[in-house]
């Protein structure tokens, strides 16, 4: 069963508008698979699958930019974790230190903005983390790219049920 399936059966029993808000809060889903979900299985609004998408985007967002330092510090004292965020570190300023040089907060929020995978909220915090942001730019930073993200959803998922209904019934 993929793994959007088994989530939604895990939240058959919770109201539509508080799954959206855990979706969107799960670091493999985030927003990217909540909007889809509010608007294409729940039937809200895509202005209520907005909001409540962007909302549960931003709930881990403070905790993590706060404890990813003390957490990781304190993890680090054992080997797997050790070596798990020195990989970790080493890759996202390998990939992303010219860009973050050139363009400062811009590139978070751009990063963040994009809708692909292994771009959002949750990896957000890791390299505001890792490069550094103090929290109140990261949380601006990340907040603007949630949202535009958001929009970025939204609009490709009405487009897409919309084309959807277009097309003739097999």
């Amino acid at each position: 069963m993929p793994f959007e399936a088994q989530v939604l059966e895990l939240l058959s029993t919770v109201p539509h508008w508080l799954a959206t808000i855990i979706i969107s809060s799960l670091p493999i889903l985030e927003l990217r698979g909540a909007i889809p979900i509010a608007i294409g299985v729940y039937g809200m609004s895509p202005e209520s699958a907005y909001l409540l998408a962007v909302l549960g985007n931003i709930l881990p967002v403070i905790p993590l930019l706060l404890f990813l330092d003390p957490v990781s510090t304190y993890l680090r004292r054992y080997r797997v974790f050790d070596k798990f965020f020195s990989w970790l570190f080493e890759r996202t300023h390998r990939n992303h230190s010219k860009r973050f040089e050139r363009f400062g907060i811009l590139a978070l929020t751009i990063f963040v903005a994009i809708p692909l995978p292994v771009t959002g909220a949750w990896t957000g915090c890791a390299a505001a983390f890792v490069f550094g942001i103090k929290f109140g730019h990261a949380f601006l930073a990340i907040l603007a790219g949630v949202m535009i993200a958001g929009l970025i959803v939204s609009i490709l998922t009405v487009t897409g049920i919309s084309v959807m209904d277009m097309l003739p019934r097999i």
